[in-house]
C-alpha cells in the first residue's frame, strides 16, 4: 500500500524514481506521481491516475527532471482516485511538495483552520494539509523549528518526504509508525518505504527510528527526534537484491504462485530445520519454552485465517491453550498480561499496520513477541524480540497463495518443535511431522494436476454463472473455508459468505436454494466427519447444490455431492494445507472466465500499511 521513493545526488533522478516505483507496484495503488527541483521558480510535477507506466509515458513528453526528487504510488484512503488526489501535494505557491504514507487523523480541523488563513486546497486528501501547514509554519519559524512544530500538530501514523524550493540540496523525511528507509552511497542518497526500491544501488541502509525527522543531502544525513535532539543511528549492511520477478510463462502471477507452493513449503521447512539456535532467534530460552502455558497469535486477513487453523496445531501438540486475535480489534480490548506466555505476529509483509501496533502494545507489557513473516528486513522483524523468516519468495499477486500455505506449514512445524522441547514429542515424531508436511505439499500440487482439466473445462464455466456462494466447514476446516470464501470475494467480486457448518440450522439454512451453491470442506476426524455428513444431508433435503472437498474413503459425503473433489488422505491436522492448491486454482479459473484483473483486484493493496 502506497510507495514512496526519493533521491538526492549528482545524477538526474527521474529514471531512478520511476524504476523504484515499479519495484513497489506489487503493494497495490491507484495513481502515481513525480516531482523534482527544476529550473523554474516552482516545483515541477506530473501525476496520473492508473499505472506507473502511464506516469512514465507522460514524463517522456516533458523535460521534468532534476538532481533531487520524489515519487509516489497512492492507494486511496481519503478521496477517490484522481489526478487531484494523487501525490505529491503542494502548498499555495508550489514551493513545497509532499508524498505521504499513512493517515493524518483529525486533518479536517487543520484544513478548516488553514482555509480561514487563506489557503486553497485542491484535493480531498488528508495529505494536503501537510504542505499548507508547513508553509504557514515557515512564516514564523526556521526550518528545524518549523518541523518540530509541524509534527506537534499532526496525529496519526505517517511517513512523508518533503521537497522545499528554498532548500534544493536536500530531502526532509518524517517518520511516525510508518516505515521509511534511507540508502547511503557516495555523492547520492536514497529514501523509500521499502529498501527494495534502491537495493541494487547500495547495501548501506538506515531504518529510520520511529518519531524521527531526517535531513538528507547527497553526502550527509542528520537525524533528530521530534524534540529536535540529534540521534546517532548506525547504517546496516543489507545483502538482498531486488529480483525482477517475471511470470515465467504463466498467464498471471497468482497462477505462478499457486504452482510455487510445494517448493516454498519444502524450502521453508528445510530452512527451519537447519537453524542452529532456534530458540535464541525467537528471543526465547529453552526454559521459557518448556514453561509455556499459553500461545497467542495476532494477524489480519489471510494471515488471521492461518492463525485460526494453527490454533488446532498448538492445542493438539503443545497441550496448552492458544488465543487468536484479529489485529484490527486487539488494541481496543482490555489486555491481560499472563506469565509464561508468548505472542506470535503473523504477516506476509511484516509491515501490516494493525499487527505492528498490536506488537508495540504487547512489547510495552514486557511479554515476549515473535514475528513470522516472509520479509526479513521488515519493521515487524526489527521490532519483535525474535522472528521466523519463511522462504516463500516474492509474492506479487495481491491475493495471497504461497504466503498462506507457508504460514500454515511454518506454524505446524513450530507447534511440533515447541512440543518436542516440552518433551511431549520425540525427535522421531518430529521428523515424522516434517515428513507429513512434505506429503501434504505434494498432495497440494498433485491435486491441481488431477483436476485441472475438469475445472477449466467443466466446473469453472458452470460455477462462474452464480452470483453468490455459501462456504461451510467444521473444526479445522471452518477457518479454511473462511479463507476460501475470502479468495472468491477478493478476486472474482462474487459475494461469498462463510459459516461453521454446525451453525447452519441456527439461521443460515434459510438462505439455501438452488441458486446458491454450498461449498463444503471435509475433515479427517471420524466423529466430526459424521457431523459434516449430517450437514450435507440438511443441504440436500432443501434442494441445495453441494460442491464438496472430500478425502478418499468418504463415500457417504461424496455420494451426497453434486460435484466433488477427492484428495488422498493426509495427517488430519494438515487437511487445510492439502486442500489449499485445489481451492485456489478453482477460484482462479472462475475469476479468469469472468475477466477480472486477477493479480490486482480493485480496491485492494498487497501490504496494508494504514489502519
Amino acid at each position: 500500500m502506497c510507495g514512496i521513493v526519493g533521491y538526492v545526488g549528482n545524477k538526474k533522478c527521474r529514471g531512478f524514481i520511476i524504476d523504484g516505483l515499479k519495484r513497489l507496484e506489487y503493494r497495490g495503488y491507484d495513481s502515481a506521481g513525480f516531482s523534482c527541483f527544476a529550473q523554474s521558480d516552482y516545483l515541477e510535477s506530473v501525476k496520473e491516475v492508473g499505472s506507473v507506466k502511464k506516469l512514465e509515458q507522460s514524463l517522456e513528453k516533458k523535460s521534468c527532471d532534476g538532481f533531487c526528487g520524489i515519487g509516489h504510488t497512492r492507494w486511496a484512503t481519503h478521496g477517490v482516485a484522481s489526478q487531484a488526489n494523487a501525490h505529491p501535494h503542494f502548498d499555495c505557491n508550489r514551493k513545497i511538495a509532499v508524498v505521504h504514507n499513512g493517515i493524518i487523523e483529525g486533518f479536517e480541523k487543520i484544513r478548516n483552520e488553514l482555509i480561514k488563513l487563506g489557503h486553497n486546497f485542491v484535493s480531498q486528501t488528508d495529505t494536503e494539509v501537510v504542505p499548507h501547514l508547513f508553509e504557514e509554519l515557515l512564516k514564523e519559524f526556521e526550518l528545524k523549528d518549523a518541523l518540530k512544530e509541524l509534527v506537534k500538530k499532526l496525529d496519526g501514523a505517517y511517513s512523508f518526504v518533503i521537497l522545499n524550493k528554498d532548500y534544493e540540496d536536500r530531502l526532509i523525511l518524517v517518520r511516525k509508525k510508518s516505515p521509511l528507509v534511507v540508502g547511503l552511497s557516495e555523492e547520492e542518497n536514497f529514501v523509500a518505504s521499502d529498501f527494495l526500491a534502491f537495493s541494487d544501488k547500495t547495501q548501506n541502509v538506515v531504518f529510520l527510528p520511529d518519531e524521527s525527522i531526517t535531513v538528507l543531502r547527497k553526502d550527509k544525513i542528520e537525524i533528530f527526534d521530534f524534540s529536535g535532539n540529534k540521534l546517532n543511528v548506525e547504517a546496516q549492511k543489507i545483502d538482498h537484491k531486488f529480483n525482477d520477478v517475471s511470470k515465467q510463462g504463466f498467464e498471471h502471477y497468482m497462477l505462478k504462485e499457486i504452482y510455487e507452493q510445494k517448493q516454498a513449503i519444502n524450502k521453508t521447512i528445510s530452512f527451519f530445520s537447519l537453524i542452529e539456535n532456534l530458540w535464541g532467534q525467537l528471543g526465547l530460552t529453552t526454559e521459557q519454552v518448556k514453561k509455556l502455558k499459553k500461545i497467542n497469535l495476532i494477524a489480519a486477513g489471510t494471515s488471521w485465517h492461518a492463525c485460526r487453523i494453527a490454533q488446532f496445531f498448538i492445542e493438539k501438540y503443545c497441550k496448552i491453550p492458544a488465543q487468536i486475535y484479529l489485529a484490527s480489534e486487539f488494541r481496543y480490548m482490555p489486555f491481560f498480561r499472563q506469565d509464561d506466555s508468548i505472542f506470535i505476529f503473523v504477516s506476509q509483509s511484516g509491515e501490516t499496520a494493525d499487527s505492528l501496533e498490536a506488537l508495540r502494545l504487547v512489547k510495552s507489557f514486557g511479554v515476549p513477541t515473535i514475528a513470522l513473516t516472509n520479509v526479513v528486513s521488515s519493521t515487524m522483524v526489527r521490532e519483535a524480540d525474535g522472528y521466523l523468516h519463511m522462504q516463500a519468495g516474492p509474492e506479487i499477486s495481491v491475493a495471497s497463495t504461497k504466503a498462506f500455505s507457508t504460514q500454515l506449514a511454518s506454524l505446524f512445524w513450530l507447534s511440533n518443535k515447541i512440543a518436542e522441547q516440552k518433551s511431549l514429542m520425540t525427535d522421531v515424531e518430529m521428523k515424522k511431522a516434517e515428513n507429513d508436511l512434505f506429503i501434504a505439499a505434494e498432495i497440494l500440487e498433485s491435486s491441481i494436476e488431477n483436476y485441472k482439466v475438469k475445472i477449466t473445462g467443466q466446473l469453472a464455466p458452470f460455477y462462474s454463472k452464480y452470483e453468490k456462494f455459501i462456504f461451510l466447514g467444521r473444526h479445522i476446516s471452518y477457518p479454511f473455508s473462511m479463507e476460501a470464501a475470502l479468495k472468491l470475494k477478493e478476486i472474482s467480486y462474487i459475494f461469498a459468505q462463510c459459516y461453521p457448518a454446525g451453525e447452519l440450522k441456527h439461521g443460515p439454512i434459510a438462505l439455501i436454494d438452488e441458486k446458491t451453491p454450498i461449498v463444503l470442506f471435509s475433515v479427517l476426524d471420524e466423529l466430526i466427519y459424521q457431523k459434516i455428513v449430517s450437514n450435507a444431508q440438511e443441504v440436500k433435503a432443501r434442494n441445495g447444490h453441494l460442491l464438496v472437498f472430500a478425502f478418499e474413503g468418504q463415500e457417504e459425503l461424496i455420494n451426497l455431492a453434486d460435484n466433488c473433489f477427492i484428495l488422498p488422505r493426509v495427517n488430519p491436522m494438515l487437511v487445510p494445507l492439502a486442500m489449499t492448491g485445489l481451492m485456489q486454482f478453482f477460484v482462479y479459473q472462475i475469476t479468469k472466465l469472468l475477466g477480472c484483473p486477477i493479480d490486482k483486484p480493485r480496491n485492494l493493496a498487497k501490504s496494508v500499511t494504514v489502519e
